[in-house]
């Protein structure tokens, strides 16, 4: 049950990610204000990761370590990072600084991270792995 839940949310992390994304890059290609929606889009994708690494936590504990987990474990953990580091750092900054591009980079490192890990122990970005 646990590993369907981390399973799966995977796709809600991918699909967050890709909506911070393309929302960042029309906000930064069409030279548009910055807008609070795109702070709050970049927090839920955080958020999600954040409870996936949880998940992982958890399971880590309930199943089998092989070495590949090592590579997954690094990669996911640097997808968290580069996700909550883009939130911090364009939050702190004052209204009048903020802007997309750094969720631009932020989301395609994260993604970029996450697939990596994905890819670590041996399943395809999108492949379901639940019966």
């Amino acid at each position: 049950m646990l590993y369907a839940a981390h399973s799966g949310l995977r796709f809600l992390v991918l699909v967050g990610g890709l909506f911070v994304i393309l929302y960042a890059a029309v906000g930064l290609f069409g030279k548009r204000e910055y807008s609070g929606a795109m702070a709050r889009l970049a927090i839920v994708f955080t958020g999600l990761i954040h409870l996936q690494v949880l998940l992982g936590v958890v399971l880590l504990f309930t199943r089998p370590f092989g070495t590949a987990m090592i590579g997954h474990i690094f990669m996911m953990i640097a997808a968290a990072v580069v996700a909550q580091g883009t939130s911090t750092v364009v939050k702190r900054r004052p209204a009048e600084a903020k802007s997309y591009g750094p969720h631009l980079v932020g989301a395609v490192l994260a993604i970029a991270f996450i697939a990596l890990g994905i890819v670590a122990i041996g399943r395809g970005v999108l492949q379901s792995t639940v019966p």
